[in-house]
């Protein structure tokens, strides 16, 4: 018979019980999930910049290449374009992509009318890389979700979802 590990109390756990123990009036059950979706971010974040980076790309410029390989042939995007896809402001894609440029993975090209707009464009090159890189991805995804079933991972999609709503909506 395999020995079974002992079950280990998680940092929230004790943080819940110490603050139980010292503000008892105190309703901590917020902490139940959020401090834990907090940590496991910390986690999951460290995890996703070493596997973007043993790639030699910063988590930035991924996401760069990502938005320009969803947008299909022929994978070209105006800064604006990928700012407004969740790329924070032109002037950080811009930073980015001069990176992503000087290492062959996108070009820039003049819009054939109206010469004031600039594309940035995959390279062969930043679309072999962005292929294999996100492949790579899902897998190191796949290893970080395999202590839940398929149907617990549809549930918890489901349920930040439902979370992220009620955040958004918390501001109003």
């Amino acid at each position: 018979m395999a020995e079974r590990k002992p079950t280990r109390q998680d940092a929230v756990t004790q943080i819940v019980a110490d603050w139980a123990r010292e503000r008892p009036e105190l309703d901590t059950s917020p902490l139940e999930v959020l401090a834990r979706l907090h940590r496991s971010f910390l986690r999951y974040n460290t995890r996703l910049n070493a596997s973007i980076e043993q790639h030699g790309l910063s988590v930035a410029g991924f996401d760069v290449l990502t938005a320009l390989r969803r947008a299909g042939e022929p994978y070209r995007l105006t800064a604006g374009q990928l700012a407004d896809s969740g790329l924070v402001s032109s002037a950080g894609v811009t930073l980015r992509m001069d990176r992503l440029e000087k290492d062959g993975l996108i070009v820039r090209e003049r819009d054939a009318d109206d010469r004031r707009v600039v594309y940035s464009r995959l390279t062969d090159a930043g679309l072999a890389k962005v292929d294999t890189v996100f492949a790579d991805h899902l897998d190191n995804e796949r290893r970080m979700l395999a202590g839940l079933s398929p149907s617990e991972c549809r549930q918890l999609a489901r349920l930040l979802g439902k979370l992220e709503r009620s955040i958004v909506d918390s501001a109003d």
